[in-house]
């Protein structure tokens, strides 16, 4: 190879460095969120829209935390209460109630799932190194809902595995809360 061919790999090295730096040193994109009196988040990239709470039409048979579907410019949405999901106390929907409307792959399809949460807290970036294992406490939440913890503004908020929370084979699942029906 000829030392300007070496010069231009080194450099396309360096500067592949670099970017990879820059994403560790910035981090990912979350979106934090209330549900009860704990703080969730999940990754920006997943999350569609957050709309106000409206309420939508139920579907009968259909799990207590399954809260019914809204139609988003023609297509039909799922609506889950996540703090029925998680089995926390019961609050009043008022004015900070929102749907956040989630991205997910379902059986190689792309899919949308609207959460009912509290309250939107904030976005922020943090580095993935900087995620935690979360640990085994005996939590009502199903640990399969969970990706990690994260310390944020010297708090602890926990990344939801969306894969499996918004996963419909797992809707019924006798640990995922609300009350489920047989039909």
């Amino acid at each position: 190879m000829t030392n300007e061919m070496m010069k231009v790999i080194e450099q396309q090295e360096q500067a592949i460095d670099y970017v990879e730096e820059a994403q560790e040193e910035n981090g990912s994109q979350f979106l934090s969120f209330v549900v009860g009196d704990e703080e969730f988040s999940v990754s920006i990239l997943k999350v569609q829209e957050i709309r106000a709470w409206e309420n939508p039409t139920s579907l009968p048979n259909s799990p207590g935390y399954i809260k019914g579907v809204l139609n988003l410019r023609g297509t039909i949405v799922p609506v889950m209460d996540l703090r029925m999901r998680f089995r926390f106390k019961h609050f009043e929907y008022d004015a900070t109630t929102v749907i956040i409307l989630l991205k997910n792959n379902y059986n190689g399809k792309d899919c949308l799932m609207g959460c009912v949460v509290d309250g939107v807290s904030d976005v922020f970036s943090i580095s993935e190194s900087a995620i935690r294992e979360v640990p085994d406490y005996g939590s009502a939440i199903d640990s399969r809902f969970t990706s990690g913890i994260m310390t944020v503004n010297n708090h602890a908020v926990t990344l939801l595995n969306l894969e499996n929370l918004l996963n419909l084979d797992l809707i019924k699942h006798p640990y995922a809360g609300g009350n489920v029906s047989n039909g």
